[in-house]
């Protein structure tokens, strides 16, 4: 080795700590000046070296090769051997964050404990900074709060590591649900970085807000920060993906699995080329999670278990429970029920009593219904079906034993729910008893007493047990305290509340903010979070409140075949959805006669594959069986489909005749060659439905709804979709769709003045401009504006009526990615979020923007339950008027003039709806929310 005196060494190492310092700002010139020095050092300058060597692995670093960096930092410290210990801890500290990334933070702290006995001053805080990486990574939020804590006051004359400090410390407060602090902190380390250059730390700081506003519930800032969070980090894809998977993980818990599996499609190659091994598993698990949400269980089971393997060659024992849950319920989701359960059930419901209210199980064309399980497919064996609630029983033991007690009570009962729908009854009752003795959510409790009740057969006690766990969520406490006033049916349990003990000891509260620790985010672990009440952030999928709403719903249609009380069925479906928005169920309302003019209330349930109608009218109540919910789905897809491919046809009778001749051959190879012919078959289609649906079980007679009265659906599942007007039973009649019965029982407000109506015409239609000009002359007040996304929010703030005539796309597999096309851009669904009010009523005359994507009852989203939900959360009852198939451009024009029309005289939007498409002959608008309500006083 030469002297220190060496006047190239000293040059070489002054060369290779400026590329450490350039590595941050810029870090391919960084890399290239570092292995300058290398060449020169040629093996012969061993600190030099050292120090190029740690330059080349922090440049990669930031170009997102993790692994490279790893590989250069062991060769640093190699090249530093035992006479330097200053560069070994240093190359070690470097190596904290690298190691820790990789998938291994225990490691990473190992290391930080070897490099802390040779640093000091500077060098010491920055150590801390580098430690605050893993211990997030563990779900150590506060430990890592405190380290940041020490170091930041410390680094004032290092920009790069007080921003650093900054950033990690704001992303530890936001796991914490400190959201100010955090935002305050990732604030200031942007504006620390601005100043010194490191526009790249900026670029990560205003990245992460997007997650702090997830976190908090605000959807609405987070989709608008992540839109420019994801210009800012374009050429970061590591980061970039870091990032969509903070947001994924958000969405994947307001219920958006579409939005969440579209962005983690993206993150998981970009986390596999940087070799982010610590975020990867956690980013495989929300995909998985997101793909099971969304009904793909292959899918779902082939991504958890790579994520599972991943997490095991990683040591992370304490999160493979949590990896193996998921495998398991997509494992059970593709098990069908056996025959033989069926049967049982069928047995059960024939002795139970006679068959009140039409509730025989007789399909439009007169046959038995049976469901798909029943009728071929793969059938589980007894053995099949026996091991995979063993194996769901053992899953819950490990989460218990790994810490994870919410997620191991949640499992037990889908261990003992599945083991009765797969036969096993007898294995289904300790894991009851167990759950109802031990739980410390009084709702998990109260559910295992339903169930418990129910396979004894009393229904009654069932439903009051399953009523006190739903009111449990709305305890102080959102039902994660005991409820005190224990009952025999609780079996006397008086645990403790969840919130006992510090935080950071108990990994299910860490893990409810911890991607890495639980992909899938059940805030049912989280003592600190009150899901059903949270605006924004809707009912997962799997959480325990709207579980036991859904068995509840369960156990009053099988106590409605015995007693014939349709109206205890409609309580609990109203408990239902009203579990998902995040409300209570208005159900003193539904005891009592509905408001004059109210009309009739027809809302759909299913169990299973089987639909029913719950009425609701003058002459109380009445329950009708529907038949197959699945039946009634696929027919509803092809009358859409009729409608779509009538409307193509239509637009190409229009073009020029070269351009149009093949495609409206192949348009009407499947129609027939007669012009009438599509119309003849969606007549069929919805003459038949109808049959299923209304005229056949006589679902509009049997609560005394008068002929042509109002009518209010509540519909279930994919049956948003379906253009309830045009079915012939409700042609003619106002008719409003809407998610729930609250605008049905709400009181009638009488008009308040002449409304404002505003009125816009986006770009690319031949009609538009004329008809946002027919709709500003046809009302008293009313005013054009310009079709930009400023002015059209601007004009949700003081309109009453908003005239939208533009261009809509509705995203299936993201419906808050739906849009409508406006002069400077889209306006996304995700825009309305933000809206501090919404008018009366909006009509989006654009293709498909009725569209809905409903993952569960309650909770319809796109583009008109993004207006219906911000006009609910504000308290205020509203209605939009969208078509749910593609509308000829002409077309909307002479409907929406006739509508107008009536609209101004006086009739409610459903009424004047009715009317305009009967003397039109336009179809494909829809009426959803408060439809029945006029605007102008006549």
């Amino acid at each position: 080795m030469t002297s220190s005196e060496d006047p190239l060494d000293v040059d070489l190492l002054d060369r290779a700590e400026a590329a450490v310092r350039l590595s941050a700002t810029d870090p391919r010139l960084a890399l290239a000046e570092a292995r300058a020095v290398l060449d020169l050092a040629a093996g012969a300058y061993g600190e030099a070296a050292s120090v190029a060597l740690r330059a080349t692995a922090l440049a990669a670093r930031e170009l997102g090769d993790l692994e490279l960096a790893g590989e250069r930092l062991e060769e640093a410290i190699a090249a530093a051997g035992h006479g330097l210990p200053r560069r070994v801890a240093q190359a070690r500290m470097s190596l904290v964050t690298v190691r820790a990334q990789l998938g291994d933070p225990e490691g990473g702290l190992l290391l930080a404990d070897l490099a802390e006995r040779d640093l000091t001053g500077a060098d010491l805080a920055r150590l801390g900074v580098q430690r605050s990486v893993a211990l997030i990574l563990l779900g150590r939020h506060e430990e890592a709060v405190r380290h940041c804590d020490r170091a930041i006051g410390l680094l004032d004359n290092d920009p790069l590591f007080r921003a650093g400090g900054l950033l990690n410390r704001g992303l530890a407060h936001t796991y914490l649900e400190q959201y100010g602090e955090g935002e305050a902190d990732l604030a200031e380390c942007a504006r620390v970085a601005r100043a010194t250059g490191l526009d790249h730390i900026a670029m990560l700081a205003e990245g992460n807000l997007p997650f702090v506003a997830a976190r908090r519930g605000d959807i609405a800032a987070a989709f608008a920060r992540y839109r420019a969070a994801e210009a800012a980090l374009f050429g970061y894809p590591e980061r970039l993906a870091v990032m969509r998977t903070d947001f994924a993980e958000v969405l994947v818990a307001a219920r958006l699995p579409g939005e969440a599996r579209t962005l983690l499609e993206q993150a998981v190659p970009e986390l596999v080329a940087a070799g982010a091994q610590a975020a990867l598993p956690g980013a495989r698990l929300l995909l998985a999670q997101a793909a099971l949400l969304a009904g793909d269980a292959p899918l779902a089971e082939t991504t958890a278990r790579t994520a599972l393997a991943e997490l095991d060659a990683q040591g992370r024992a304490a999160w493979l429970p949590l990896a193996r849950e998921v495998v398991l319920r997509a494992r059970l989701a593709e098990t069908p029920t056996p025959p033989a359960a069926h049967a049982r059930d069928a047995t059960a419901q024939t002795q139970a009593g006679g068959t009140r209210d039409g509730m025989a199980q007789t399909q439009a064309d007169g046959t038995r219904d049976a469901t798909p399980q029943a009728q071929g497919g793969d059938r589980p064996s007894a053995a099949g079906a026996e091991r995979l609630v063993t194996d769901l029983v053992a899953c819950a033991d490990d989460l218990a034993a790994c810490g994870w007690p919410g997620a191991s009570a949640a499992l037990r009962l889908t261990a003992a729910a599945a083991a009765v729908r797969l036969g096993a009854i007898t294995p289904a009752l300790p894991q009851l008893d167990r759950v109802a003795a031990t739980a410390t959510r009084p709702l998990v409790r109260w559910h295992a007493v339903a169930m418990r009740h129910r396979l004894d057969g009393d229904l009654d006690r069932a439903l009051a047990a399953a009523a006190r766990g739903i009111d449990a969520v709305h305890a102080p406490g959102g039902g994660t305290q005991s409820d005190g006033a224990q009952s025999d049916d609780a079996h006397g349990d008086d645990a403790q509340s969840d919130g006992a003990g510090p935080r950071d000891q108990d990994p299910a509260r860490n893990a409810a903010r911890d991607p890495a620790r639980d992909p899938a985010r059940d805030p049912a672990r989280d003592p600190a979070r009150d899901p059903a009440r949270d605006a924004e952030l809707r009912v997962h999928a799997a959480r325990p409140a709207e579980d036991l709403a859904a068995f509840g719903l369960e156990i009053a249609l099988d106590r409605a075949r015995r007693t014939g009380d349709a109206r205890t069925v409609l309580v609990w479906a109203e408990r239902w959805r009203a579990v998902v928005r995040g409300a209570a169920a208005p159900t003193s309302a539904l005891h009592g006669v509905p408001p004059a003019g109210s009309g009739l209330l027809v809302e759909l349930v299913r169990r299973g594959d089987d639909l029913f109608a719950v009425t609701a009218g003058s002459k109380g109540c009445a329950l009708r069986a529907l038949g197959s919910y699945q039946a009634a789905v696929e027919a509803t897809v092809r009358i859409r489909y009729g409608l779509r491919r009538r409307a193509l046809q239509d637009a190409l009778r229009d073009a020029p005749r070269g351009a149009r001749h093949d495609a409206l051959r192949d348009a009407r190879h499947d129609a027939g060659d007669l012009p009438g012919a599509a119309d003849e078959g969606i007549a069929r289609e919805m003459s038949a439905l109808d049959h299923a649906l209304l005229s056949g079980p006589g679902t509009l007679t049997s609560a005394g709804g008068r002929p042509g009265g109002p009518v209010t659906i509540v519909p279930t599942g994919a049956l948003c979709t379906l253009p309830w007007p045009l079915l012939p039973s409700l042609r003619g009649r106002p008719v409003s769709v809407a998610a729930d019965a609250t605008v049905w029982l709400a009181p009638r407000p009488r008009p308040a003045g002449v409304p404002l109506v505003l009125s816009l015409a986006g770009p690319g239609l031949d009609h538009a401009a004329a008809e946002a000009d027919m709709v500003a002359a046809a009302h008293a007040r009313s005013q054009r504006v310009a079709a930009t996304r400023a002015e059209a929010l601007a004009a949700l703030e003081r309109a009453d009526v908003l005239h939208i005539a533009a261009h809509g796309m509705f995203s299936p597999r993201g419906p808050m990615l739906s849009q409508i096309t406006l002069d400077d851009g889209p306006l996304m669904a995700y825009d309305l979020l933000a809206a501090r009010r919404i008018p009366r009523l909006v009509v989006l005359s654009a293709c498909d923007a009725g569209m809905a994507h409903a993952p569960v009852d309650g909770a319809a989203l796109g583009l008109a339950g993004a207006f219906l939900d911000d006009a609910a959360r504000n308290g205020d009852a509203a209605c939009v008027v969208a078509g749910v198939v593609p509308v000829r451009d002409d077309e909307a024009l002479t409907l929406m003039t006739v509508f107008h029309t009536l609209l101004a005289e006086g009739r409610s939007p459903a009424e004047a709806l009715a009317h305009a498409s009967e003397k039109t002959a336009v179809p494909g608008f829809v009426c959803f929310g408060a439809g029945d309500e006029p605007l102008v006083a006549v």
